[in-house]
């Protein structure tokens, strides 16, 4: 069997550069349904989708699992060429993201009840706000079933598919957004029917991009593999919703600070998130590049993958820095109106702006585990991270007020880091061993 030939720069901004732009037209999906309902909508209207819409992106976030043990378990099985197993991968994910998607619509009378008790909204927003939900969780099978063809696409290295099917995801929920709204005038419940059907335009997409690999498969459901995906899955869960833990953390922390804190917090909130979904694509490529050396057992390769990938994450980590050192503030004063939130993100903008450096490890290390399905690293250092998170911002938030609230957040990555790095000789060791995946 002939060598893969050696993994260059160039291969690795080739597989990154779709992924980067399909990462920021995920992140225009909200824009497009937020600019719709504000320009043809009422401020009733634009707050419902608002909360609407965080409310059903955390839950599907939370199903995100299903798309990274699809992409490292893909991946493995390529590097092993076992294309039969990549194949009985994607198919097992797909039922999974089915069975998953039907599930919550079943349970979705108290997923609604629990999301709109969180916000507390007024009676008209709430109202609105529901028939958005009805809407849009009909969708469910399809952006879950959507997760698994997404995983598999980055798991052998088929990036501009992924792309494609953002774009078709994007294009038709903004049109259908645009016609549901402006020309039929359905308001939320609008938005969320054309979402939930762009959901399902780009799974007929996606299905079409995968039709070659939807053939029966002899072992599809035999119970060793069944149980190594689910475990991966579930661990993958609780390490996503340490993460959510996290994060909703550092906003309750925050409003503790003070409103203007509160506000400017969510602004450069706003900042880390751009350079994540950035330099989050050079954690997918080595998910997938990682994944196959793990699963060739070959811990040269697996070695040259990290190195390569993180080199990219570093210098466009370094860019993002000095960006929002240099150019942040004229960001913030163009868009931030009120002088109170302005001063806060201003004053907090060196914070924020070491976020990419001092994340990059983190998010390196998440695809590099993720790569090789390595589920109990993951879930144990998710777990342990967030803990000592929670417990450096009691410790300083009361004494420091905001900075305390920042130095926590900026620790909960040093956190992560250092959790996942303490798992990193044993990875070496079980990839040069030739042992099975687990």
């Amino acid at each position: 069997m002939a060598a893969p030939p050696r993994l260059t720069r160039s291969h690795v901004l080739a597989l990154a550069w779709p992924i980067v732009l399909a990462q920021a037209a995920t992140a225009t999906t909200g824009v497009v349904d937020t600019v719709v309902m504000g320009r043809f909508g009422s401020a009733v209207d634009l707050a419902a989708v608002s909360i609407a819409a965080v409310s059903i992106s955390f839950v599907y976030w939370s199903f995100g699992f299903l798309r990274m043990s699809t992409t490292g378990l893909t991946a493995q099985a390529e590097g092993a060429r076992d294309h039969v197993e990549s194949r009985a991968v994607l198919l097992r994910a797909a039922v999974i993201g089915l069975a998953l998607g039907v599930g919550l619509i079943l349970l979705f009378p108290l997923i609604r009840a629990v999301a709109l008790g969180a916000f507390q909204a007024e009676a008209t927003v709430e109202l609105h706000a529901t028939g958005y939900l009805n809407a849009r969780i009909w969708g469910a099978p399809a952006a879950l079933i959507g997760f698994a063809i997404n995983g598999w696409l980055i798991g052998t290295g088929r990036t501009r598919a992924l792309l494609v099917l953002q774009i078709v995801l994007n294009g038709v929920n903004a049109a259908l957004d645009t016609w549901f709204v402006a020309g039929l005038n359905l308001g939320p419940a609008g938005i969320g029917a054309g979402t939930a059907i762009a959901e399902w335009v780009a799974l007929g997409v996606g299905l079409w991009m995968v039709r070659s690999q939807l053939r029966p498969v002899a072992h599809l459901f035999e119970r060793t593999r069944m149980l190594a995906l689910l475990a991966a899955n579930r661990d993958l869960m609780i390490r996503t919703l340490a993460l959510l833990l996290s994060f909703a953390w550092f906003i309750n922390s925050g409003a503790r600070a003070g409103t203007a804190e509160l506000a400017g917090n969510e602004v450069l909130l706003q900042f880390i998130t751009v350079a994540a979904f950035v330099l989050d694509a050079f954690a997918f490529v080595a998910e997938k590049e990682v994944g196959e050396a793990f699963g060739a057992r070959d811990p040269v390769r697996l070695r040259r993958a990290v190195r390569l990938t993180t080199e990219f994450a570093f210098g466009f980590g370094l860019a993002f820095s000095a960006l929002y050192l240099i150019g942040g503030r004229v960001i913030i004063e163009g868009v931030v109106a009120d002088p109170a939130a302005r001063a806060a993100a201003l004053a907090f903008l060196p914070f924020c702006a070491v976020v990419p450096l001092i994340g990059m490890p983190a998010w390196q290390l998440d695809g590099i585990f993720i790569g090789t399905t390595r589920g109990r690293a993951l879930r144990t250092a998710g777990f342990v991270a967030a803990v000592l998170y929670v417990a450096a911002d009691l410790i300083l938030s009361p004494r420091f007020g905001n900075t305390g609230v920042w130095t926590a957040f900026l620790l909960m990555y040093v956190f992560r880091a250092l959790c996942l790095g303490a798992f990193w000789p044993g990875l070496l060791r079980d990839t040069a061993a030739r042992r099975e995946p687990v």
